[in-house]
Parts: C-alpha cells; structure tokens; sequence
C-alpha cells in the first residue's frame, strides 16, 4: 500500500487492514494530495496529531469528520515542502481494527528547514478499512527542540 518514496518501513508488512490505511495515509501525505487521503478516512472520523492541547488544536479535542480532518491538512500538513516517514515498528494483531506504528516523520519546510518528530501513530478502522480515529503521540517541544535551519 506504499506508493512514495518518501516511507521506509523497517516494521512489519503484512496485509492487516489496519497496517494498510496506516500505509495509505502516509503515502497520500507525503504526495501532498488532501484528496487522496480523505479517502483514506471515515466521514465520522476523529484526528488527534498530536493527542492533547496543541498548536493545531488548542482545546486537545481532535479534528472531526472530513472537514475538521480537512482544516488539519491547512495548518499542519499543506505549509510542509517535503514529508519522510520512517517507521520503525508496527504492531497489528491478526483478527483486531487497529494498528500501531512507531517512527519518526522528517519534514522540510520551503525554505529548507526542517524537523524531526519522534512518535506514535495509533490508527482505528471501520469495517470498510477507512480510518475511523487517529492518534498520533508525540511532544511538540520536542520536536522544536529538533529545528534545524536551512
């Protein structure tokens, strides 16, 4: 279910439906393409990246449905020039809606900089595949701490 060059999975790759819609966010993600991975969620979808009170969500409430998943997209993701995930690990049991991947995503802004986030991603699916709740665990601060200018 990888389709860019930007994921390396050092994790394993089974078919888990979970595993796969993990997959084919990152992908639509770093192709920049919001289409794509709206389709990758649920209409009654709930976002949380990160979980908890953040600059992307003030109130640690979470995005809901595809517009609040949509304005996610605006603030954290359209701004990004380059995305890189590299997932470490993944943990998916046979028979379960739900997968959790450990990794770190590098992201270039357009002037060259960049960051790196450590963290993982939890992700919860309907019967259809499509994601019904994201959770990605990681600390903003940390990730500052990490800016390198270009």
């Amino acid at each position: 279910m990888i389709t860019s060059d930007a994921i390396v999975w050092n994790a394993p790759n089974d078919p888990h439906p979970a595993r796969a819609a993990s997959q084919r966010s990152y992908s639509a993600v770093a192709k920049g393409d919001l289409a794509e991975w709206l389709t990758v969620y649920a209409e009654d979808a709930v976002l949380e990246d990160p979980v908890g009170p953040s600059m992307f969500d003030p109130e640690g409430k979470g995005h809901h449905g595809h517009a609040g998943i949509s304005a996610f997209w605006d603030k954290a993701i359209a701004p990004i020039d380059k995305f890189e995930f590299t997932i470490s690990d993944s943990f998916a049991n046979p028979g379960s809606n739900t997968c959790a991947n450990i990794g770190q995503i590098r992201t270039t802004f357009p002037d060259g900089s960049s960051a790196v986030t450590d963290l993982i991603m939890v992700y919860v699916i309907h019967d259809d595949g499509r994601v019904k709740s994201m959770k990605a665990f990681w600390e903003p601060d940390r990730t500052m701490a990490s800016f390198t200018s270009a």
